[in-house]
């Protein structure tokens, strides 16, 4: 019994020993890629320029980014009142938006089944 119990106490112990290196030889990977590729802001203008075309591509008028929302948020910054019409008429527009989504991709979906 108390071999057993040696075992087993054995087998779960290498098994953790396995995990902690394998857990370690994935953060080193990931941290090599990250320090070897450009992710830092600002370096990669051309991408940014293409993610904001995509994201605009649509024409509406609502911010998308978080740099819209916030010279949005400076624009009517001390008048409540305006900031409740903007934020009605852009939640008008998004509802809008979904909508004329919706139908279409629920009929892909009922037509895949």
């Amino acid at each position: 019994m108390a071999n057993l119990f040696s075992k087993t106490i054995s087998q779960v112990s290498h098994l953790l020993g396995e995990l902690q290196i394998k857990r370690f030889i994935g953060v080193v990977l990931v941290g090599i890629l990250l320090l070897t590729t450009n992710v830092a802001p600002g370096q990669n203008k051309g991408l940014a320029d293409e993610i904001n075309s995509v994201v605009h591509q649509d024409g509406s008028q609502r911010p998308k980014t978080t740099g819209e929302w916030n010279k949005d948020a400076r624009e009517t910054e001390g008048n409540p009142g305006e900031r409740a019409k903007k934020i009605g008429k852009q939640s008008a527009e998004a509802v809008k938006d979904l909508g004329s989504v919706y139908p279409d991709t629920a009929e892909r979906s009922a037509n895949a089944q």
